[in-house]
């Protein structure tokens, strides 16, 4: 069993006495034997959400947050988890934006921090709450930065990596798992950081397009993703549209995660809902600024909330048919389109009505 040497400043900082609650990030020997075990044969890989997460997602996981807060993230997926009330688990993710609303039902247990919130439409208050209420703690903060060169270590099968990502910062002061160190290539004082390998338990990653055996498709930005398909333990893709395998064959542009790393393939289409999927639908304004300016102020709101748009749902269709159902998807795709310069944009009005706490028209497209 590997014993594990943590940053002690950042233990007594933030509190934390019992560390192995830290150990199976940075666990290579365990991660390592998850991955030898996994079959990594080219076969028909498909099931539903809800057989996925059932399988796939573990009380007490560490479970990573993937996309980029509201953009081509699995937030479908994270609502499956929470009907299917998942307890205890760690999330991780650069931002970290979705673990919030699972904290108030149990689901979310364990933070490592890089960023929370929804940008424009305001800070997180219900965070704040639950983390000084005790039902949320703390196990590390990052940058965005550290954090992906964390993934990008494990991924590369490197025990880590040395870094000056977070000199000169005080989110060193409270990460367990960073440490100061003198650059062993220079004689002169040279200080680096060292940032182990980070090793989730599970990721569901959500894509444009994969094949049945798991081979996944990225139109833009990956972020962190491809990284953190080579280090976790598990992965999931949810994919808008399943194609042929001849049509990743001889068309891969944008494939970018393997089959070879990926557990469960999920037909998905709207999976991303309410976020933004690039090219495919916009993100809806009203729902995040009635999330973030409403449902945020108090645990009541929130249950109410995610009552409507989660446990009164069965699924994403459900939840595009409270939205707005044919026209939210036509408005929707319009403005994804206009704003990548996909389609006439020439006159096209780009207003809408905004959520305030004095107004709301329960409209949202």
């Amino acid at each position: 069993m590997a014993t594990f040497a943590y940053n002690k400043e950042a233990l007594a900082n933030l509190k934390i006495e019992d560390t192995s609650l830290l150990d199976r990030l940075v666990d290579f020997n365990s991660a390592r034997a998850a991955h030898l075990k996994k079959d990594h044969s080219q076969r028909d890989k498909r099931m539903s959400l809800s057989e996925a997460i059932a399988t796939y997602v573990q009380d007490g996981d560490i479970c990573t947050d993937t996309g980029f807060a509201y953009v081509r993230t699995p937030l479908q997926s994270y609502f499956e988890i929470m009907r299917q009330g998942k307890k205890g688990l760690q999330f991780i993710g650069s931002p970290n934006t979705n673990q919030s609303y699972m904290i108030n039902f149990g689901v979310c247990a364990y933070s490592h921090n890089s960023y929370i919130g929804a940008e424009m439409r305001g800070s997180d208050r219900n965070y704040s709450r639950q983390l000084k209420a005790g039902k949320v703690k703390i196990l590390s903060e990052w940058s965005h930065g550290a954090m992906a060169q964390g993934f990008k270590a494990a991924q590369l099968g490197s025990p880590g990596v040395f870094s000056k990502q977070l000199l000169a910062s005080d989110i060193i002061r409270y990460n367990p798992y960073v440490k100061v160190m003198q650059n062993p290539m220079r004689d002169d004082p040279d200080p680096v950081v060292f940032i182990p390998a980070l090793y989730p338990d599970v990721t569901i990653i959500h894509v444009h397009a994969c094949d049945k055996n798991g081979n996944a498709r990225i139109y833009g930005p990956a972020v962190n993703d491809i990284a953190i398909a080579a280090a976790a333990r598990k992965v999931i893709i949810t994919a808008e549209e399943i194609v042929p395998e001849i049509d990743i064959r001889y068309n891969n542009k944008g494939v970018v995660i393997p089959f070879v790393y990926v557990d469960a393939v999920v037909e998905l289409p709207f999976g991303a809902v309410p976020g933004n999927m690039p090219g495919c639908y916009y993100w809806s304004r009203q729902w995040w600024e009635k999330a973030m300016r409403y449902a945020t102020l108090t645990d009541e709101n929130m249950a109410e909330f995610m009552r409507n748009w989660v446990f009164d749902c069965r699924d994403q269709y459900d939840f595009v048919e409270k939205l707005g159902g044919a026209r939210w998807v036509a408005k929707a795709r319009r403005l994804t389109k206009t704003t990548e310069y996909d389609n006439e944009d020439e006159g096209y009005d780009y207003s809408y009505q905004p959520y305030t706490l004095n107004k709301d028209t329960d409209i949202y497209y």
